[in-house]
């Protein structure tokens, strides 16, 4: 609980780190470039098809004549061009998350083992391609629980639990893959997976829920459509900001844990320390074990005395 906790808050202080509000930024730039080089080249086709779309549709048409008749004469106008934003900014949204998902684990992995974890020793036991196939196949199975849970849904406590608990193990397998895989072995990473799976699942369950969150400004822009232009972006950004954190508390921990592993084993490894009694008989001390070396034996003849030893005790 103790480095869970310590991990906690230095991910939140990290949060406030330049580089850290840069990436968290970069989706709302991202965005907008997406947003102005598709609006250059393909807005007027796409609002054209829309509204040839609309002409063909019988019932549609028939509606927009009826809505017209009542006063609403621009709506067939306005109503293209607004179908064409409903339908992209979902697809902008997704595309210049995922870019950013791309980059921020490694650079966020990199902040923390350069301020904190400078000495620790980088066995590269993951790969590219394990993180694609691992985050690929983790997200497949946490598709079919979710689609299979969705029954369940409709007990009112559970709706609260499955799909945070289900998201959470996603994020658990996937984050705990990527913060590990240049730092720790093979082996390393599964007995560290072994050792806290509660806790890296409990992380994120919670990193599941702080996701939610901009769910909330979500349905605040769908109540408020004047204010969806702005709240759609600020979602977005709590959105990355939230992701940021995430990242940041799994590799304080699992760095952490992993520093705490390979001591452990040092310390393991080491012969063990073995005293050597005291005893006040000179005699049964070798020779060898004496911190000294007497000088060898000379002529006892008394005009011949030993040499001076000053390591001899007297």
């Amino acid at each position: 609980m103790k480095g869970l906790l310590d991990a906690f808050w230095r991910a939140a202080a990290y949060c406030l780190h330049p580089r850290v509000i840069a990436l968290s930024v970069m989706p709302l730039v991202l965005m907008a470039g997406i947003s102005l080089g598709l609006g250059y080249f393909f807005w007027e086709n796409a609002v054209a098809a829309v509204r040839a779309s609309f002409e063909s549709w019988q019932l549609l048409a028939t509606l927009l004549g009826w809505m017209e008749s009542l006063g609403l004469a621009n709506l067939k106008t306005v109503l293209a061009p607004m179908v064409v934003v409903f339908l992209s900014t979902p697809v902008i949204v997704v595309v210049a998350l995922l870019m950013v998902a791309g980059l921020m684990t490694p650079s966020m992995l990199n902040l923390v083992a350069e301020r904190r974890f400078a000495t620790l020793e980088k066995k590269r036991g993951g790969s590219f391609l394990g993180s694609l196939f691992g985050a690929l196949w983790a997200t497949l199975l946490a598709l079919a629980a979710l689609v299979i849970s969705i029954p369940l849904w409709f007990v009112p406590p559970l709706v609260l639990i499955l799909p945070p608990l289900i998201w959470g193990w996603l994020t658990y397998r996937v984050m705990s893959y990527d913060v590990l895989a240049d730092h720790a072995s093979t082996e390393e990473r599964r007995e560290l997976m072994r050792r806290h799976r509660g806790v890296l699942l409990g992380m994120g369950v919670l990193t599941g829920y702080l996701g939610a969150a901009p769910s909330l400004v979500w349905a605040s822009g769908a109540a408020l459509i004047v204010l969806a232009p702005v709240l759609v972006p600020v979602a977005v950004w709590i959105y990355t900001l939230v992701f940021a954190f995430s990242a940041l508390w799994f590799a304080h921990f699992a760095l952490a844990a992993l520093q705490a592993l390979r001591a452990e084993r040092s310390a393991a490894a080491m012969p063990p320390f073995v005293p050597v009694e005291a005893n006040t008989s000179r005699d049964a001390l070798a020779i060898e074990d004496l911190p000294y070396r007497p000088l060898p034996p000379s002529d006892p003849s008394p005009n011949n005395p030993p040499p001076f030893n000053p390591t001899l005790p007297p």
